[in-house]
């Protein structure tokens, strides 16, 4: 059996074109593919195996990486730079199920198929990122925007609001914190993001929820929950207001101050250790002690039955 000839295999992907400029043989690129050194992630386009991750969500990123390596005039987009920028999902499926997605310009040719999609458009530079490893993707505003377009008010919001949240972290140095996203001036410039992005693209029926984006909301589930508030016409509340209390400053999902009520949205993430559910015990606690009532649901309950908590919540307002 023939040796393989030494060459620098590739940890990110790239083209066959790229790879005989750098005087790489069809011969040696076909020993490495036949001894499973190489794997091809689309046609044309390869990368070390051992640069292939396992997980379907890293698979997905190489993917839209070797996309972009064989059609350098796109931008990764929609739901895969939804994957990479780390925005949240509406709902419960995965951005990594979804095809892998390109916008290119329009001197090209729109293509669709079962594991990729080309879209079509101009991309300002404002809303292009580049990121660490150097490929381009849309900015969090633009690819929430692109994909909140047709969704109802309050999947659009849980998008938006996670593009917010990011946008606000990477106007800020170190790690963004709770004032950061309670800072006026910086929630301004996040929206004014998002109101851009939503004009470059015509989504005008954008407008009602780019109206409702509150970058403090911690949660997807606290941003749909925000939305179907709106949907039902019930009050709007304070989300993450600050209460003093005995132990120290609370911050609860919603508050709506004129009934003494606050409104929690429970998901299991609040309990990953041992002590969080004690915690948030003595913190409910102290907080019954000022006066305050509480209404409480589930993500998923939000996620499955908004009418039933919609409900839940109307009935806690009317006492």
């Amino acid at each position: 059996m023939r040796t393989p000839t030494p060459w620098v295999l590739p940890t990110q992907p790239i083209c066959r074109a790229d790879l005989l400029a750098s005087g790489v043989t069809p011969r040696m690129l076909r020993t490495r593919l036949a001894s499973g050194d190489v794997v091809q992630v689309r046609r044309g386009v390869y990368v070390r195996t051992d640069a292939w991750p396992a997980d379907p969500a890293g698979q997905h990123v190489v993917s839209a990486r070797a996309e972009q390596a064989w059609h350098p005039t796109g931008v990764i987009s929609h739901q895969s730079a939804a994957l990479m920028l780390g925005l949240p999902t509406p709902g419960f499926g995965h951005w990594e199920d979804l095809p892998v997605s390109l916008t290119v310009p329009t001197t090209e040719t729109g293509s669709r198929s079962e594991s990729r999609i080309h879209h079509l458009g101009a991309l300002p530079p404002t809303q292009i990122h580049r990121d660490k490893e150097g490929y381009l993707l849309t900015t969090p505003a633009r690819t929430a925007v692109d994909l909140a377009a047709d969704l109802p008010l309050p999947e659009a919001l849980v998008l938006l609001d996670g593009a917010a949240r990011l946008t606000i972290a990477s106007m800020v140095p170190g790690t963004a914190l709770r004032r950061h996203y309670e800072n006026s001036q910086l929630a301004a410039a996040a929206a004014e993001r998002l109101a851009d992005a939503a004009t470059t693209i015509r989504a005008t029926r954008l407008r009602p929820a780019l109206a409702l984006v509150e970058p403090s909301r911690e949660s997807p589930a606290e941003s749909l929950s925000a939305g179907h508030l709106q949907l039902a016409g019930l009050p709007t509340p304070r989300f993450q207001a600050r209460i003093r209390t005995r132990i120290g400053n609370c911050y609860p999902d919603f508050l709506w101050e004129e009934h003494m009520l606050i409104g929690e949205c429970d998901g299991a993430i609040k309990y990953n250790d041992a002590d969080a559910y004690v915690l948030e015990k003595e913190r409910e606690q102290a907080l019954r002690e000022l006066g305050y009532r509480f209404v409480r649901w589930l993500a998923k309950e939000i996620m499955l039955h908004p009418e039933i908590v919609m409900d839940r919540i109307g009935r806690a307002l009317a006492l």
